[in-house]
């Protein structure tokens, strides 16, 4: 229609008509829709009786127009509704589709202009069309246009008749119809969204931070918030997105309410369980004038306040607040009605999780110490995380236990399931393992004592744990491990290493398969190291080798602070929170000071096994360390020879392994004292061998090399001690360097 030779159709007779003339015997008249409405006309009192309403009043009805375009002449014959539609009085239309063509845009006649081609080039009955007309007054209209193509027996186009209407109404209903749905969308998604959100929230913080962020505002389409939760007759203010000036809070602090006797909207809200919808500043400063300083300093025009109810039970309240609404459809109020639905069922689900995890950790916590000894020579950092999963109730636990002679005992182990039976064996388990190591037993007696206990208990849980008899006097750790991670140690230097400690089954599986005999390894911590201990809830997460937990954890220690309170806080704090894990979780660490103090007494023991081949290789060595660190100078060889026999003839000669202690004496007379202890109560006699003999002088050496030694019986065996004086020696300020530590991973 931008070209004016072309009509509202789009066909033009001089390109598109054959230079033929009307096929024979073809009437020259008009044969319109209008044409034919015409002659079927009828008085409107008959029609209303007896004959139905002409064709074309039930058009003008409808509000539509017809047209009748000749393609043989050209002409373009509109009726009244038609002209109508075009905003046109009937002297202004010549009949001309030009005429028409100035009416419509551009760029809509090209479309108009292209679906007549089409229609008429493929040889189509129909087409139709919007388009927007130029009103007289220089506004612009939607119409609507279909129209039916005649054809002659040879398929040739003459004639189009069709409609036109106005279509105004009918595009503002779509568009109320597409903006209703689009806000149905919004309602949708955005319950949906926040649901989803909340779905993933399982305590009460979690909830509010999913509603206070600008995520959860945009939800709301508000521009604040605030939630209140009942607690004991009170409505306490739990989150805030906007925080008023210092000076209003201290003036009238809203953040704690008494039920019933404040009149302000969210303990209102809670008690009548209703919804209240405020449009106006005024009407919110009226029915609430205590909000009035905080609505102005806010700038606050509406506001909805909610009833967060769950289980026909009130538990708090929703404040949306916002800045240029002034109205709230039924759209917008059920929303805000869903959404504080969904909020409800969150910090209902919350709160019992809240409440079961705050059961689980006392429960948990009540069986740890209450208090960790203080030590000498060093300082001891413990930490526990209970689990993540609700009332899901952990067996890990730590002890510190104070030893004679300066000594203490270090524990961390885990018992086997997570529930409140798991907690109860921890409990057992820890108090009587506890009791054995205050006995005074070396470590493997206390682990394989501990293993029956367990086993007695009959329960069908097992423990892992790790045991250490530490002197921090000297450095000297006795470890013992039962099916445990081993000990990490980090070195004065800053560097790292997984200490290897020979280990057994778990606590219980090894009395029951008869393997509680458990072997004792022994570790020089120097100055400044420090000792790691954990359960496996510190580096096993889900879906990862627990090797990359492992490097993690090395990595943590290394990248740590060098005070040992703070690096417990850094593993807990950084490591456990990256990881993401559920598990619970305990952590010890033991620090040896840089700087050794002067002792009065230093003791080491050693467990060597029958069946142990290397054990006599690493008593040797331990012994040696020590009594050089000691001063003991040239009776070191002697010592050595002497402590070399006695081992023998208590493997050699009894059922069982050897218990070797030494021992520096002090005071005015200075010595050295071995004691090996056995289950035999058979005593060792003193013979004369005779040249050729092989043996029998294992004693002869011993009195001959001591200043003297003996025979002691005990209830399950026996003691032979023996003494070496020092003299006038000075005795090294330095505790033992134990050589035989075995590390992996520097």
């Amino acid at each position: 229609m931008a070209n004016p030779s072309r009509s509202p159709g789009g066909y033009d007779p001089r390109v598109s008509r054959p230079a033929h003339s009307r096929a024979p015997g073809r009437p020259h008249a008009p044969t319109s829709v209008q044409t034919a409405a015409a002659q079927a006309v009828v008085p409107p009192a008959l029609a209303r009786e007896s004959e139905p309403t002409a064709a074309n009043d039930r058009l003008a009805l409808n509000g539509m127009g017809s047209f009748d375009w000749d393609l043989d002449t050209g002409t373009y014959h509109l009726d009244e509704v038609g002209l109508e539609v075009f905003d046109l009085r009937p002297e202004e239309f010549d009949g001309l589709p030009a005429s028409l063509a100035a009416r419509v845009l551009p760029a809509d006649s090209e479309r108009l202009d292209e679906a007549v081609s089409f229609a008429l080039r493929e040889g189509r009955l129909t087409f139709a069309a919007y388009f927007r007309l130029v009103c007289r007054d220089g506004s612009l209209r939607w119409a609507h246009t279909q129209g039916r193509v005649l054809r002659d027996a040879t398929d040739r186009p003459y004639r189009i008749v069709g409609i036109v209407r106005n279509a105004e109404e009918e595009l503002a209903h779509a568009d109320g119809m597409r903006t209703l749905a689009a806000d149905r969308r919004r309602q949708t998604d955005s319950v949906r969204n926040t649901t989803e959100a909340l779905a993933r929230a399982l305590t009460v913080r979690d909830v509010t931070r999913v509603l206070t962020n600008s995520e959860g505002l945009r939800r709301f389409g508000a521009d604040g918030l605030a939630l209140g939760l009942i607690e004991g007759g009170m409505m306490r203010l739990v989150a805030v997105t906007e925080q008023p000036s210092e000076a209003l809070r201290a003036q009238d602090d809203l953040s704690l309410t008494r039920l019933g006797e404040d009149r302000l909207p969210l303990a209102e809200a809670a008690l009548s369980h209703r919804a209240r919808f405020v449009s106006t500043r005024e009407e919110l400063i009226e029915r609430y004038p205590r909000l009035r300083p905080y609505a102005e300093q806010m700038g606050i025009e509406a506001a909805a306040f909610l009833p967060l109810a769950a289980q026909a039970r009130s538990i708090g309240a929703l404040g949306l607040f916002y800045r240029d609404r002034h109205h709230f459809s039924t759209e917008d109020r059920n929303i805000c009605i869903a959404l504080g639905s969904a909020v409800a069922q969150s910090l209902q689900r919350a709160m019992l999780f809240d409440q079961e995890r705050e059961f689980a950790t006392t429960l948990q916590t009540t069986m740890l110490p209450r208090r960790i000894p203080a030590i000498s020579g060093g300082e001891v950092a413990v930490r526990y995380r209970a689990s993540r999963s609700g009332r899901e109730v952990g067996g890990d636990w730590y002890d510190v236990i104070g030893l004679p002679r300066r000594r203490v005992g270090l524990v961390i182990g885990d018992v086997e399931g997570h529930d409140s039976h798991a907690a109860a064996v921890m409990g057992q388990l820890r108090i009587a393992l506890r009791a054995y190591a205050a006995e005074g037993h070396p470590p493997a007696t206390v682990m394989a004592r501990a293993s029956r206990f367990l086993a007695e208990l009959d329960t069908e849980r097992s423990a892992t744990c790790v045991y250490v008899d530490a002197d921090l006097e000297t450095g000297a750790l006795r470890l013992v491990r039962a099916g445990h991670l081993e000990p990490l140690v980090r070195h004065g230097s800053g560097g790292t290493s997984w200490a290897t400690v020979r280990g057994g089954l778990p606590l219980g599986v090894a009395t029951v398969f008869g393997q509680d005999d458990y072997p004792e390894t022994r570790l020089d911590l120097r100055p400044g190291d420090t000792l790691l201990l954990c359960t496996d809830g510190l580096v096993e997460h889900p879906g990862q080798d627990i090797s990359q937990g492992l490097a993690a954890l090395a990595g943590a220690v290394r990248a740590g602070p060098s005070a040992t309170e703070a690096l417990a806080d850094h593993l807990c704090n950084g490591l456990l929170e990256l990881s993401g894990t559920s598990d619970d979780m305990a952590l010890l660490l033991l620090h040896r000071a840089a700087v050794p103090g002067t002792y009065a007494t230093r003791q080491l023991t050693q467990h060597i096994h029958q069946a142990d081949p290397e054990g006599l290789v690493e008593t040797r060595t331990m012994l040696r360390a020590a009594l050089t660190a000691w001063g003991a100078g040239d009776l070191i060889p002697d010592i050595e020879l002497a402590a070399d026999e006695l081992l023998t003839n208590a493997l050699v000669h009894t059922d069982g392994g050897a218990l070797l202690t030494v021992e520096l004496l002090t005071g005015p007379a200075p010595s050295i004292r071995l004691e090996i202890r056995d289950r035999s109560s058979d005593l060792p006699r003193r013979r004369t061998p005779g040249e050729t003999a092989t043996s029998g002088r294992g004693l002869l050496l011993v009195d001959a090399l001591t200043a003297g030694w003996g025979v002691e019986p005990l209830g399950s065996g026996k003691s032979v001690w023996c003494e070496f004086p020092l003299g006038s020696r000075i005795l090294a300020p330095d505790g033992p360097h134990q050589p035989g530590q075995r590390n992996r991973g520097e």
